[in-house]
């Protein structure tokens, strides 16, 4: 079995729905990955070991999802070298645009790339293209999603067509 390279970290179990998507992407294209919980709040310790020791441990890239006050994702960048992609997780007052607005505001010297609320999606996807610079087999295989989804929405445009000209 290949060694996990996506760490994906979720602050708690109630963001395990907003991670599913991406795990979906990740196991289709091959991607082995590990995911856990580690708060950046409740349990900031694990948070920071994670990072300390995730590039040892061969991952090539780390995903943190968080929701309301979003620190994980920052947490998690501040200690390591390796690309962090934040996932902003909508609830609480301002549906997920405070998340959002935590994690791309980041520090100078501590950049964490950011997808859209809920977008864990976008974040595996990206999480593949950076995998792919070392991996033509990923490369490959984005490669192909990327044509299905041209195909998918040729088809759309043709139905829309049909649609106007009845």
């Amino acid at each position: 079995m290949q060694k996990p390279k996506v760490l994906i970290l979720i602050g708690s179990d109630s963001d395990l729905s907003v991670v599913e998507d991406g795990i979906t992407i990740l196991k289709e294209i091959g991607v082995p990955f590990v995911l856990d919980i580690a708060s950046a709040h409740r349990h900031p310790e694990k948070a920071i070991n994670h990072a300390k020791k995730a590039r040892d441990e061969g991952f090539e890239v780390i995903i943190a999802v968080a929701g309301m006050a979003a620190h994980l994702p920052g947490i998690l960048a501040s200690h390591t070298t390796l690309p962090v992609i934040g996932v902003p997780v909508s609830g609480g007052i301002l549906k997920g645009v405070d998340a959002l607005l935590s994690i791309v505001q980041m520090p100078k010297g501590i950049p964490v790339a950011t997808v859209g609320i809920d977008a864990s999606r976008n974040a595996a996807i990206l999480a593949c293209e950076i995998l792919s610079i070392k991996n033509k087999s990923i490369t490959e295989k984005l490669t192909k999603m990327k044509k299905e989804m041209e195909k998918q929405n040729e088809e759309k445009s043709a139905k829309i067509s049909n649609y106007l000209r009845d």
